[in-house]
């Protein structure tokens, strides 16, 4: 079921008025209620992989329980690698497998070996790389006793399963989510109104920059030979917009949705674009995956606090993972890569901790410095971008070479001035309401001038969305 379709704006209401007028008086009855929602949502897809995922939860749940009972620390290892190697393998095996065996074709074939290996048609589940994450997290916390095992099955299937967050983040934390399931939630027309707004202003990315852009997207990098230096370029800028307005779009909606039912789900983006450094990039975009992997990754391989080859071994680490995270293709390796070449001369020079407060802070306008900044950041961006799109790394190396050539300065053909336009009013948005949660969030303004806004927006997605019910992109991973 996708949040873009009729299906979820038939579904959110029913589930909404169940949760509030039926099951109202006891927080028990409507864990079960997000429970059994939230099953149905992702049967949606496909009903087969409900018990994938209803098999995850039960072995981190079962998994926890005796990581806290086990006499000796020994047994709670046991345990929690039995529990990561299972969940590992179930990820690796769906989304890896073609992967690891094409290569090793490759590698064969290149010692002088034909071999015919066996691939598989895998279908990739929705939402594994999301749902796995959270499972993870919290047998390696009941290990590390930063928690308590949960013994409530719904509680923890609740948290695993969540609708908003189940197929594409953000990727909660046991010690975030756990305690707001556990306890009584009161109704509050602050926050049911907040969540409406960014539901709307997440609609608006996904439906309105990230669909338009997506065809634009499409016919330049489907057709990248033929292109010309300026269609090349202007192509890796829409798909900025497009992978940004597309999955920040996603987010907002979870979070909204999910405030609609008095929970608060962790933040999954903080303005990026707006970003002074790399460092500063990727501390506001896709904070949960990137904080995930800090925690559990980066900060146990030892982080930034060895000598000069441990930091640069653990920078690439921590991106190449992150990059092969998002897919098996080598695009997305050489995309973490990129990255971590653009991150490391900060922390080598220890300034990837000096923009931590919002850009132009108190100010209207950036100052010239800044703006700097905001355009070379944004640039290294589009530039990596550029493999995470392309289908291959031969075609993005080809994407590549053609931006460098006597076109670049052509009148790009594939411009679109209303698209342009819509691009403006988001950034503009987002701009005027940088120290907000998110774009829209307006709740301080006077009611009148609130009301005019979100009717503008609600005009601008009745007038401009791409009502196809697009995918996701981040379903893929």
């Amino acid at each position: 079921m996708l949040f873009n379709s009729l299906a979820f704006l038939i579904f959110l209401p029913i589930v909404f008025i169940l949760y509030w007028f039926v099951c109202n008086k006891n927080y028990k009855y409507q864990n079960i209620l997000l429970l059994v929602a939230s099953f149905y949502f992702y049967s949606c897809w496909d009903f087969r992989f409900l018990f994938l995922l209803m098999f995850s939860i039960a072995l981190d749940f079962f998994s926890g329980i005796q990581i806290e009972n086990s006499k000796t620390k020994r047994a709670a290892t046991i345990w929690l690698t039995i529990s990561i190697a299972i969940n590992l393998g179930f990820l690796g095996f769906f989304k890896y497998y073609n992967f690891f065996i094409d290569n090793f074709a490759e590698l064969l074939k290149g010692l002088g070996f034909t071999v015919n290996m066996w691939t598989l048609k895998v279908i990739l589940p929705v939402g594994i790389s999301f749902y796995t994450f959270h499972g993870l997290s919290y047998v390696i916390d009941v290990y590390k006793k930063r928690i308590p095992a949960e013994k409530n099955y719904v509680d923890y299937a609740v948290f695993v399963s969540y609708f908003p967050l189940l197929v594409a983040g953000p990727i909660e934390r046991a010690t975030h989510l756990l305690p707001q399931i556990q306890r009584k939630r009161s109704f509050s027309y602050e926050k049911a109104k907040d969540g409406m707004a960014q539901i709307l202003w997440g609609f608006f990315k996904k439906m309105v920059i990230a669909d338009n852009c997506a065809p634009i997207v499409n016919e330049i990098f489907n057709n990248a030979p033929t292109e010309s230096a300026s269609n090349l370029v202007l192509g890796a800028i829409l798909f900025a917009f497009q992978i940004y307005g597309d999955f920040s779009g996603y987010s907002d909606i979870a979070l909204g949705t999910s405030r609609l039912f008095g929970i608060e789900l962790l933040k999954n983006f903080s303005y990026p674009y707006f970003s002074r450094d790399i460092a500063e990039f990727w501390r506001r975009w896709h904070i949960s995956l990137s904080s995930w992997f800090r925690d559990y990754l980066y900060i146990p391989l030892g982080g930034s606090k060895g000598g000069l080859w441990m930091k640069i071994r653990n920078t690439f680490i921590i991106f190449l993972v992150s990059g092969f995270w998002h897919g098996a293709n080598w695009t997305f390796i050489i995309w973490g890569g990129l990255n971590a070449l653009f991150f490391l001369p900060l922390l080598l020079a220890k300034k990837n901790r000096e923009n931590l407060e919002v850009v132009a802070a108190g100010r209207l306008i950036p100052s010239l410095r800044e703006a700097f900044s905001i355009l070379l950041t944004f640039i290294l961006t589009c530039f990596a971008w550029i493999f995470f799109r392309a289908e291959s790394v031969s075609s993005a190396i080809q994407y590549i070479k053609g931006i460098f050539s006597d076109s670049l300065f052509a009148f790009p053909t594939e411009f679109r001035p209303g698209l342009l336009g819509l691009i403006m009013v988001m950034l503009g948005m987002e701009w005027l309401n940088r120290t907000q949660d998110f774009g829209l969030r307006i709740h301080k303004q006077k009611p009148m001038l609130q009301a005019i806004v979100y009717i503008a927006v609600a005009y601008l997605i009745l007038n401009f969305a791409n009502f196809g019910s697009n995918e996701f992109i981040y379903f893929q991973f």
